[in-house]
């Protein structure tokens, strides 16, 4: 009776398993689903999230669901909100503006993953590895160059009268790009100059868009030749549309790096599997679908580009502030940031 009981027992376990039609690489313990924090672009239908969130369900057989309540500052407020208790598993998208914030919050939870060993020394940003890198580029103003024939070459010619009401920027309490530029503009100018150079350059701004995508959805509608976007965004445009039309601009005065980041969230019950998508947006699928749908450059090493990115531009002039200097002073460049544009 104890054998027939066993045998059933066997049985009763091993039947679940079968139902579920494990994929290769996939264990006992896979949770239904992982739900990933990114921002609005990454989780659009062109963006990289769809396709790869797709690969990891057809390998591990976890659906991920993509939550993208707007541009990473947004997604990590929302996360800083929940850490008490938190709803998802993966953040994407916090950049090396953000780090020091992010730790500071204690919103994430360390990992070194083995494949950072084919990432460059100076693309591993967060030396604690809360925050992984996964892609990067440099931060420009794109223009339309049907409608400028004569682009500005400096962050000091965006304050020309020609170029009245024809920029499109973003808003640095909603948008990495927004902070982005606006940490630009300090590093350029310094504590001193700064304020003044946005008082210069306000006539010259059409809008300050809540978020990248919006932004950039204006430039491209024709709003304004001119939009804060990457140094990579040209290639975009050849890829998929076969147009050197839109161009970007390495500034005299150099350009701001962005180096784009992922973690744990604190609290998550799924901290192995969020440890197998960090691992995976490293792999060299996840790279490849990332340089052509984020429109970024890849941080592993030796990625295969396709020659639309021979349109996407690198500089040496790289300027970047300390992150201790960004935590230490963010809050008050805000204030004085809105407090200059709304005069």
């Amino acid at each position: 009776m104890k054998k027939v009981l066993l045998v059933f027992s066997l049985i009763a376990a091993w039947l679940p398993l079968a139902a579920t039609g494990q994929k290769d690489g996939a264990d006992a313990q896979a949770p239904a689903e992982l739900t990933v924090y990114c921002y609005d672009s990454f989780a659009s239908e062109w963006g990289a999230g769809p396709a790869i969130a797709q690969k990891f369900e057809e390998l591990y057989g976890v659906k991920v669901i993509l939550e993208a309540p707007g541009d990473a500052v947004t997604v990590m407020t929302k996360a800083i909100m929940e850490k008490e208790a938190p709803r998802g598993d993966v953040i994407v998208g916090l950049d090396n503006n953000l780090l020091s914030r992010a730790l500071n919050e204690d919103i994430l939870l360390p990992y070194e993953p083995a494949a950072l060993s084919g990432v460059k020394e100076d693309l591993v940003f967060d030396k604690s590895f809360h925050l992984i890198p996964f892609d990067w580029g440099f931060f420009a103003l794109c223009y339309d160059s049907e409608v400028l024939a004569d682009p500005p070459a400096s962050l000091k010619d965006l304050t020309d009268p020609r170029f009245k009401d024809s920029i499109v920027l973003m808003d640095p309490r909603t948008s990495t790009p927004g902070m982005g530029f606006l940490l630009w503009t300090i590093d350029a100018f310094g504590e001193k100059g700064w304020r003044d150079y946005w008082k210069a350059l306000a006539p010259n701004i059409l809008t300050v868009s809540d978020s990248w995508s919006t932004g950039y959805g204006l430039f491209t509608a024709g709003e304004a030749p001119l939009v804060l976007s990457y140094s990579t965004s040209p290639a975009y445009h050849v890829e998929w549309e076969e147009t050197t039309r839109y161009q970007a601009l390495m500034f005299d005065e150099g350009n701001y790096v962005q180096i784009e980041g992922m973690g744990i969230l604190k609290g998550t019950q799924k901290e192995e599997w969020a440890r197998k998508f960090i691992d995976f947006m490293l792999t060299a699928e996840s790279q490849n679908t990332l340089a052509l749908s984020n429109i970024m450059f890849p941080v592993v090493e030796d990625t295969p580009l396709p020659a639309s990115f021979d349109y996407a531009l690198k500089t040496d002039r790289i300027l970047m502030l300390d992150n201790d200097v960004i935590e230490g002073n963010s809050e008050r460049w805000i204030g004085e940031w809105v407090e200059t544009v709304s005069r």
